[in-house]
Formats: C-alpha cells, structure tokens, sequence
C-alpha cells in the first residue's frame, strides 16, 4: 500500500511539472538580456514597425512593467488580430542585442489586452484586465 501512495505521489508531482512546463510553453518570451529601453509608437499595420517613435521608458519601473505584461501574456487560440494594432512596442536591450518587434492592442479598461510579435502572424497572447489597466495607466498619461 505504501509503494501505491508513494508512486501516486510521484506521478502527481511528475504532473505538475509537465504542467508548468506546457504552461511556460504559452507564454511570450524575451531575451534573457538587460533591456536598456521600451519604445512605443501608433501602429500602422502588420508586419512592419512604425519608426516615428511617440513614448520611450528608460526607467527600471516602467520597463519591468513591460517585460513583464509581455512575458507572462499568454498563448490564446483566439482574440485580436483581425483589426489593425493600436501600437508598436519595440523592446531595446543593453549590449546591441536585436530589438524586440511586438504590436499592441491595448484593450479597453478592466479588459484584456493582445500582443503578437511582428514576424508571426498566426499566435497571439493575451495579458490580464489588471495588466491591461497598468499598460493604460502609463501608455495613455503620457501620450
């Protein structure tokens, strides 16, 4: 009976980490460098990244809210898409490491938001309505 728990028990935590690993899975990622800035500009479609740049965070506070909503958004099979992004956020890292191309739709407050990242055009992830109010609070304060 023990040696039946005991397997029970390490099945349940062999599991868990397959859980948390699918789950790490269908989430956005970012390098695993320091990001030095956060820049965001009014989308103007698919694909490409508007260059006229309209907000840049430097500051430790605002670029880990950022990298944050962004790594823990999550894969969905549905959501925005088919209307054009609200914005481009362009992820700089210390060092010359590429930029980071993501689009934007900032939803509406106590709503999700949708990220996708410029290069695909088939997975888009989804913040939280908390995130969502976060991502309003210092988007549209300083635009």
């Amino acid at each position: 009976m023990k040696k039946l728990v005991l397997t029970g028990v390490v099945l349940c935590a062999m599991l868990s980490l397959v859980a948390c690993q699918s789950e790490l899975e269908e989430t956005m990622v970012l390098l695993d460098e320091k990001i030095s800035a956060v820049h965001i500009a009014h989308s103007e479609g698919f694909g490409d990244m508007n260059q006229e740049i309209i907000l840049s965070f430097q500051d430790k506070k605002t670029v880990d809210l950022f990298e944050t909503a962004i790594t823990t958004a999550i894969k969905k099979s549905e959501g925005a898409g088919s209307s054009l992004p609200d914005y481009d956020l362009m992820v700089e890292y210390e060092d010359g490491y590429p930029t980071h191309a993501i689009h934007l739709w900032l939803g509406e407050r106590n709503e999700s938001s949708f990220m996708k990242y410029i290069t695909d055009e088939t997975e888009v992830y989804e913040t939280t309505p908390k995130m969502t109010n976060k991502l309003r609070e210092f988007i549209l304060s300083e635009e």
